[in-house]
């Protein structure tokens, strides 16, 4: 996995909860779970009490291995507070872990002018200044 950068300013930070503790946990040790249904065999991603498709309260958790593809994304140019305002431009995506889960992240460490749809990428993660979280991102696969 290569360097990721920390960011210079306070970003908001999530306030985990116990749905979301396991998911927030594994991203600290560098590892995105998400959550699979026992009883449909579904995998949800963001985590839920209940799965979003059959609504069975039987979810576990599982780990995903890390590549997967950029399924839409768009460029930041404005930044939307002033804690990301020395990142701009950035890019923010939608991407498609290959075991089935969508997220929202940013492309790291690539000319945002390269991303594509469809592009390769793996997960990476990213410090916070100031906290001791660290938050799923991706980088392009090639790098």
């Amino acid at each position: 996995m290569s360097e990721v950068p920390s960011l210079p300013m306070p970003m908001p930070m999530p306030a985990p909860d116990a749905c979301s503790r396991p998911y927030w946990d594994g991203a600290n040790q560098d590892v995105f779970r998400f959550q699979r249904c026992r009883a449909c065999g579904r995998a949800q991603f963001y985590p839920r009490s209940l799965c979003a498709h059959c609504q069975g309260a039987d979810l576990g958790w599982e780990t995903a291995a890390g590549p997967g593809r950029v399924a839409s994304f768009s460029v930041i140019h404005r930044a939307p507070l002033p804690a990301f305002a020395s990142a701009v431009p950035y890019v923010l995506a939608l991407i498609d872990l290959d075991e089935g889960v969508r997220f929202m992240c940013n492309v790291l460490n690539c000319d945002p002018a390269t991303v594509r749809i469809g592009m390769r990428v793996r997960l990476c993660f990213q410090a916070r200044p100031g906290s001791t979280q660290k938050v799923p991102q991706v980088e392009p696969a090639e790098s």
